[in-house]
């Protein structure tokens, strides 16, 4: 399989773009987690992969958004991107997160990409702004791999996405992308209404023949101001998940990511563990996407290292999940979230104003901890990557010593 793999992306991704990956993202990408790892020894916590939102615009209205893509245009300046990761650059990162809204929507987004050569972006979209042109772009950077977001095939992205024709404009762009030689992923919001049609072998096959190179399954999460709870997955469809990620990982020639377990199988939250935070379109300061609270801007004069490294609501929200939960502490312990928001009057950083009144009306529900039902990595490659490089960092000690 991975022998597969490997071969099957050096015969199908640009050499610049296949030298930027192995350094910018893989070699560096090590030692950035490697730095972090080191820092939290000392109790300093600043993320090794920053998640950017960088505007809230979108041509697709999906349900169970929590962007206010409807709200006024809010986006990020380049002026601002620059400067965050800049300082970012500083402290050993290079890999980052693109999103939106849909990031293509960003008048200056190509920019970002060209600024910052020594970086590599992942750019998380719907693909339907992805034209030959854009594609052949990024090819030139080199440092930029599209995720593609595809929700169903015709039928359910349309009721999933809120227009029509979604599947086959998300294909077209998907399919720029490979003809230009980028190395190009698939992400599903596994839900409901798509866990059938999109978590099969067939689906898988379909995709390594069109010559996608990686998939990302993650489950839906309804929060927000419409958040769909009848999509959400049954306890039996998560385990359901992750048995069939961790099965075709060690039988199918394209890689898979997922970023809520580690090699062992235990569940895991990035924001919980410290390796990721999130920067919402007017620039606050976020634990994660989904949790839309903030007490810092990275409009801060002591840039982005010295803000989230000082920050007492990110070092509270880490430490006080992790000992709640391995899972998601917005969907098991929703009462937390609004505790912790109260006690540091946090700001509601969405545009609607509504974040604080959502989250009353959330119930508790099972999130991806799968407790004594866990399933360990079976492919020695994912094995080892989460071992050394994605895993719990610690974050769970007493929450392991209480249990």
């Amino acid at each position: 399989m991975f022998l597969t793999l490997s071969s099957r992306i050096l015969r199908t991704t640009d050499a610049k773009g296949l030298w930027k990956l192995a350094y910018n993202f893989g070699f560096k990408g090590m030692l950035s987690v490697e730095k972090f790892k080191s820092r939290i020894k000392k109790g300093i916590y600043f993320p090794p992969f920053l998640y950017l939102s960088i505007i809230n615009s979108c041509n697709l209205r999906c349900q169970g958004c929590w962007v206010d893509v409807e709200s006024p245009k809010e986006s990020i300046s380049i002026e601002e991107l620059d400067r965050l990761i800049n300082d970012a650059k500083e402290h050993g990162n290079s890999f980052f997160g693109i999103l939106g809204g849909e990031p293509f929507m960003h008048p200056q987004v190509l920019d970002v990409f060209k600024n910052h050569p020594d970086c590599y972006f992942q750019v998380f979209t719907n693909g339907q702004f992805i034209t030959e042109k854009i594609a052949t772009q990024l090819k030139e950077f080199g440092n930029v791999t599209p995720l593609v977001s595809i929700e169903g095939r015709e039928f359910v992205s349309d009721q999933r996405r809120g227009k029509v024709d979604v599947f086959n404009k998300t294909i077209r762009g998907l399919e720029n992308c490979l003809k230009a030689r980028l190395l190009t992923g698939v992400a599903t919001s596994l839900c409901r209404t798509n866990i059938d049609e999109l978590l099969t072998e067939s689906w898988l096959d379909e995709l390594i023949s069109r010559g996608v190179h990686y998939v990302w399954y993650h489950s839906y999460r309804p929060v927000g101001p419409k958040m769909s709870e009848d999509l959400a997955l049954s306890p039996a469809q998560l385990l359901r998940a992750r048995r069939f990620i961790v099965e075709m990982r060690a039988k199918k020639p394209i890689a898979m990511i997922d970023a809520y377990y580690d090699h062992k199988g235990q569940a895991l939250c990035p924001m919980s563990t410290g390796i990721s935070h999130h920067i919402n379109p007017r620039g606050f300061v976020e634990p994660c996407p989904i949790i839309q609270f903030g007490k810092e801007k990275i409009t801060d004069s002591r840039g982005i290292y010295k803000t989230l490294t000082d920050s007492a609501f990110l070092h509270d929200f880490r430490t006080i999940s992790a000992k709640a939960t391995r899972g998601c502490v917005v969907l098991e312990r929703p009462d937390l979230v609004r505790e912790l928001v109260l006690k540091h009057s946090a700001t509601d950083t969405t545009i609607r104003g509504t974040a604080l009144a959502e989250l009353e009306k959330m119930s508790p529900r099972k999130s991806q901890d799968l407790a004594t039902e866990e399933i360990p990595e079976k492919h020695w490659m994912y094995r080892i990557a989460k071992k050394y490089w994605f895993n719990d960092f610690g974050a769970y000690k007493e929450l392991t010593a209480k249990n």
